[in-house]
């Protein structure tokens, strides 16, 4: 198993887990539990690959994905009493899914040959769009569109990653690097209230 594949595995199962949370927050039944995870799961992943044209889509190709968003889905709803705090996990898991998708993303992007500018799309696409729809489907603004620093985040750390690649850096290295950049700028940004600013026209 590769470092990226694991990567991926771990920030598949994170999303799982805070789409899984999101639907049980919106007292949804089982089935909406697990349709939540899902998509907030594979979301990203699913747009970012058909946009580069790569068919089929990972989740499609490997069915250890389903497996392991059925199991994450499942261990949520077991502990769903233990995890009190709802909000707090949600926001911890979707954290952690945050800062492995933006890496994993930007990787394909940087394999594919694509300007860097265009691989830190994909890796802030592949890390925010599943929870865009989660959020959607959960009739809440995804938080990707409201003032807090979310995308700003992956970017950030999409620069480190790119920057860190082109010098050769040991890849388990960058991989944690660049991750744990976007997860404690997401983290920092929550705990001193950081934001951007919103543009709004007063009455």
């Amino acid at each position: 198993m590769t470092v990226f594949y694991a990567l991926d595995i771990l920030g598949t199962i994170a999303f799982a887990i805070s789409g899984a949370l999101m639907a049980m927050n919106k007292k949804m039944d089982p089935f909406g539990v697990f349709i939540i995870g899902f998509v907030t799961a594979v979301g990203g992943g699913t747009l970012r690959d058909v946009l580069i044209g790569k068919q089929p889509v990972i989740w499609m190709n490997d069915i250890t994905y389903i497996f392991l968003i059925g199991f994450a889905v499942i261990i949520a709803i077991i502990f769903r009493k233990k995890l009190k705090h709802l909000q707090k996990s949600l926001f911890l898991f979707d954290t952690i899914g945050l800062g492995i998708f933006t890496i994993t993303g930007t990787e394909i992007g940087i394999n594919a040959n694509f300007h860097p500018i265009i691989s830190i799309a994909l890796g802030t696409m592949t890390a925010c769009f599943g929870g865009v729809i989660r959020d959607i489907l959960c009739n809440e603004v995804p938080v990707l569109f409201r003032k807090e620093i979310y995308a700003t985040a992956c970017i950030f750390g999409s620069i480190a990653f790119i920057i860190l690649y082109h010098f050769n850096i040991e890849q388990t290295i960058v991989y944690i690097s660049t991750s744990l950049i976007v997860i404690a700028i997401r983290l920092v940004a929550v705990k001193y209230h950081l934001s951007l600013p919103t543009i709004y026209s007063k009455n």
